[in-house]
């Protein structure tokens, strides 16, 4: 493979997840009860063989930088590789000005410092497998410019609204990116990952910079198209982007399906996390699980269905969880019914009789919040 380092990019301007991003970046959100979104990003990356890996940051550093640690849990070479956290203050008075472009040009010398002729660049609030080997090979072999990530939905009058749509020509050349609003139903949305040189990708920071102080990394490439050689690569499998509050419920609902896990997650494709060590999960006599994914350390005496557990919740006796998200450490007392809700980390449901939200509308219990 061609040497490479990574970048990812967690700047995330226009995109606000209602409840969860007041305490942690989209990259530390809770997904599935075990991985972070941030871990997919990072597990593609070290798969495919790239070891040197910078993580931007701009917000609330703290939970995400107590996940990544050193990154040796990501199987990243201890001798060679490297896990970077770079940091870029947020404008607090205007969000026009938080850009990835922003984040890229201060730390300009870092980017430069890197030895590796290419960089791949993916977002920290996307969840997919892509072996980026294969692409940048694929990218050298092509003599393009630059090379972006695609999927071909048709669904997109109701799914992926405000990502960015692909606008191609026969050859698979990238003529422009636009918004997606939502007004046509089969759509090449981005996944905003891009292979290309460091000294291009060096180019556009700058170029971008001149042109806007609001110009984001794709404003830049859409504005570039007709003077560079972008090709588009389609991707196949499970993609999920972590955009809005019920896109983040829904890409951890749909996973409890086998069948779609079964294309995200795959046995020679190991998806890395953090771990701890804690027991078991207890099922106790009065405990009915259906179709639901269950975390380590937790303890079960009511019903689950369709839901997910994170590590060490406690579920007591005549509680009825359904279609709900559980954060680590929640507590839902006896008798509670909770239907359609995301409850935040170590929050406790032990005197309402029932938390029940719409099932096109989950609702939000704050973290460490006593209901």
């Amino acid at each position: 493979m061609y040497k490479a380092f990574g970048v990812i990019n967690s700047s995330s301007r226009n995109i606000w997840v209602e409840g969860l991003q007041d305490y942690r970046p989209i990259g530390a959100f809770s997904f599935l009860g075990r991985y972070r979104v941030i871990d997919f990003a990072i597990s593609n990356l070290s798969n495919s063989g790239i070891d040197r890996i910078q993580v931007y940051i701009n917000s609330k550093p703290r939970s995400i930088v107590e996940h990544l640690g050193t990154g040796r849990h990501y199987n990243i070479n201890s001798k060679s590789g490297k896990l970077q956290l770079l940091f870029s203050e947020t404008d607090a008075g205007n969000d026009i000005y938080n850009t990835d472009i922003k984040a890229y040009y201060e730390n300009l010398e870092y980017i430069k410092a890197m030895h590796h002729p290419y960089v791949v660049i993916a977002p920290s609030y996307m969840v997919y497998s892509a072996n980026y080997a294969a692409l940048i090979n694929q990218h050298v072999e092509s003599g393009a410019d630059i090379t972006m990530l695609y999927q071909t939905i048709d669904n997109a009058k109701e799914a992926f609204l405000n990502c960015t749509v692909v606008n191609l020509n026969r050859q698979k050349g990238v003529l422009s990116l636009e918004p997606n609003q939502g007004n046509a139903a089969k759509r090449n949305v981005s996944l905003a990952t891009y292979i290309m040189k460091k000294d291009l990708f060096i180019e556009l920071i700058n170029k971008a910079r001149e042109t806007s102080s609001m110009f984001t990394l794709k404003d830049t490439i859409s504005m570039m198209c007709s003077e560079l050689d972008v090709r588009g690569v389609p991707h196949k499998g499970f993609v999920a982007v972590i955009n809005d509050f019920n896109a983040y419920y829904r890409a951890n609902m749909d996973l409890i399906d086998i069948k779609k896990a079964e294309s995200l997650f795959q046995a020679d494709w190991p998806i890395y996390t953090r771990t701890n060590n804690s027991c078991p999960t207890h099922y106790y006599a009065s405990a009915s699980i259906r179709n639901s994914v269950v975390s380590n350390g937790c303890i079960i005496e009511g019903t689950v269905e369709n839901s997910i557990i994170g590590r060490g919740c406690v579920i007591k006796k005549g509680a009825v969880v359904k279609d709900s998200i559980i954060l680590a450490g929640a507590e839902i007392g006896e008798d509670i019914l909770v239907e359609n809700q995301v409850v935040d980390k170590r929050a406790k449901l032990i005197h309402v009789k029932e938390v029940v939200s719409p099932a096109d509308k989950p609702g939000y219990i704050r973290r460490e919040d006593t209901l």
